[in-house]
């Protein structure tokens, strides 16, 4: 049974002058017209170019369906191959993007599955992770294998009989092949591909740091249970915000609970579309050194700050959240934390939260970007410009920090944080999801895109700085810092590193943006649109023909991608409006299969009963 469907026009648009248009009738009717009143200056002559400027491009509209209705306006092409009858035909799939500015319709899916991955994760009572299973027979053959031949390599390696080392390497290869095809899941190391040894760094707090309360750490992923006065249980959990120091006083446009504006230090109220809102007081005091550091480490200091929570808090602290950036352009992050802990708990360790960067000295530049380092091809290594001796190598530069008085060339602190219980089951929970994932689907930089003069300003100042530091030990930035990048070659030139550091959308943040521990709901997005998709077809399955059902036979198509220059691969546009006509029929179906059944008559039921009696 296959439903045809309708697509109805769009109700009708309100114009930014007070009026309304209608799809059938283009032309805009304003107040002043409707009372009889013609605008000469407002309406071009029909037919002219201005009138024609007026009209929307046809793709442009038909990405307007597209989006209401929820389809991918850049789908990808795969080329289906059925093996059993040899019909091949095309099939577009959703490009996937996590971005509104790429697809809007893909980005708003990515952040619904996400707000349904926190709501399922954020209140549970129960760990979420499933026993783990005993190992079969097979894994339990293969592993006793494997340990026969990681003994007969050690014992060829140690008789310096190569030729056996090299065929046990292959056999060990092919076993943990082997292995991968068994229910096992990560891989174990291989005596060939032992790195060297990871250098170890004394774990001792440093003297200017508060302590941190430590306690023995149990595999419990939930919180505390309280008991209320009327016998009833509680079992709340936390939206956390986690927010970096100052770098100096900035222009803000803050608000009391009941909404009355809150004085800047400035002295001046300033409205929500002030353009001074984020900018520094005094630009020349603020320290946009310290500033683009910040954001450059602040992932690492939050991983930092989730391994010092649960040392401290004694569970398996879990977090789902989001980073985002503030008006002050200083990256800050929103959590849904499960569990409590106690505020005063939240803030000493916050407080004493510190990631070292061990690193050479980036703080002062040796060399400007006006005459850097240059490259010598005989010796392969960049040399002073002058001098021509060679810089230090990163080797040497790293080694010399494992002395008696090295010092890390950064330490990145963590700010403030701001707690809040929540509640299952309420307003205010649901609330807070929406607000931890409120700017998923826009870029780092987009939700603060600076607006006025002072602001452009403040960006360009920060992005400056950031341009300036090394991002990896592979950056470019090196050399003005007298160290040589690790694995240098030629071409490296400083103020013109490629990493996303340094770009303008990330200014300086390069972490992920979604930040989700392992043990929060035992379900990925992936998991999720796989619910979904067997929930529609359970839904289905009694509203499809016999040739509609889907087919779920394992290897029977062959699926390879497609080129949009491919004869068989229609215009983009046609396979849009394919894709919209198919979406609207798939919610006809499913709003009729979850209708429910219309009442029999009494007369239809009598009639029936007495047809069977005789």
């Amino acid at each position: 049974m296959t439903l045809t469907a309708t697509l109805t026009p769009p109700a009708a648009i309100v114009t930014p002058a007070g009026g309304t248009t209608s799809p059938t009738d283009p032309t805009p009717t304003t107040p002043g017209q409707r009372q009889g009143i013609l605008d000469t200056t407002d309406a071009p002559r029909p037919g002219s170019r201005a009138d024609r400027m007026r009209q929307p491009r046809a793709r442009k509209a038909l990405q307007d369906v597209a989006e209401h209705y929820g389809v991918c306006v850049r789908p990808l092409a795969l080329r289906r191959t059925d093996k059993v009858t040899g019909l091949t035909e095309i099939v577009d799939i959703p490009c996937g993007a996590r971005l509104s500015s790429k697809c809007k319709p893909c980005a708003e899916k990515n952040r619904k599955l996400r707000q349904r991955q926190i709501r399922e994760g954020w209140h549970l009572t129960d760990d979420p992770e499933p026993p783990v299973e005993t190992p079969t027979e097979e894994v339990r053959a293969l592993l006793e294998l494997r340990c026969a031949l990681v003994f007969e390599r050690h014992e060829a390696e140690r008789i310096s009989d190569w030729k056996q080392v090299a065929d046990l390497d292959a056999g060990i290869v092919d076993l943990d092949e082997e292995l991968s095809t068994h229910r096992v899941r990560g891989k174990l190391p291989r005596p060939a591909e032992e790195s060297k040894p990871r250098k170890a760094r004394s774990t001792r707090r440093r003297e200017d740091a508060p302590e941190l309360p430590r306690l023995p750490v149990s595999t419990r992923t939930t919180g505390k249970v309280y008991t209320g006065k009327d016998g009833r249980t509680y079992q709340p959990s936390t939206l956390l915000t986690i927010t970096l120091g100052s770098y100096g006083p900035v222009h803000t446009g803050a608000r009391t609970r009941r909404g009355h504006t809150i004085p800047c230090s400035c002295g001046i109220l300033h409205a929500d579309w002030d353009g001074l809102l984020g900018t520094p007081i005094d630009p020349d005091s603020y320290d946009y050194r310290r500033a683009a550091a910040d954001a450059v480490f602040f992932a690492a200091g939050l991983d930092r700050l989730w391994q010092n929570l649960r040392r401290a808090a004694g569970f398996a602290v879990q977090y789902a959240g989001a980073v985002e950036l503030q008006r002050r352009l200083t990256p800050h992050a929103h959590f849904a934390m499960r569990g409590t802990i106690p505020r005063a708990l939240l803030k000493q360790v916050a407080a004493a939260t510190y990631h070292q960067v061990w690193w050479p000295q980036f703080d002062t530049a040796v060399y400007s970007l006006r005459k850097p380092p240059v490259w010598d091809g005989d010796t392969s290594r960049f040399v002073d410009p002058v001098t021509r001796q060679p810089l230090t190598s990163w080797t040497d530069a790293v080694d010399a920090l494992d002395g008696e008085g090295a010092e890390p060339a950064y330490v990145l602190r963590l700010g403030t944080v701001d707690a809040r219980g929540i509640q299952h089951g309420t307003k205010d929970a649901e609330k807070a999801i929406r607000y931890v994932t409120k700017y998923v689907t826009k870029d780092l930089t987009e939700q603060a895109a600076p607006s006025s003069e002072p602001q452009r300003d403040h960006f360009d100042r920060l992005h400056a700085e950031l341009a300036l530091i090394p991002c990896s030990p592979k950056c470019a930035n090196w050399l003005l810092y007298g160290v040589e990048p690790e694995d240098p070659k030629a071409g490296l030139v400083p103020g013109r590193c490629s990493g996303k550091v340094h770009q303008r959308k990330t200014l300086g943040f390069t972490g992920r943006r979604v930040l989700i521990s392992r043990r929060w709901s035992g379900k990925t997005l992936a998991d999720l649109r796989a619910d979904n998709r067997a929930w529609v077809r359970e839904v289905l399955a009694g509203a499809l023909a016999d040739d509609e059902q889907p087919d779920t036979a394992a290897g029977r198509y062959l699926f390879e991608i497609a080129r949009p220059t491919d004869r068989d691969v229609g215009s983009l546009e046609n396979r849009i409006m394919r894709s919209i006509y198919l979406r609207h029929t798939w919610k006809d179906q499913l709003e009729q299969a979850l209708r429910p059944p219309e009442p029999v008559p009494a007369t239809e039921i009598n009639t029936t009963t007495s047809g069977e009696e005789k």
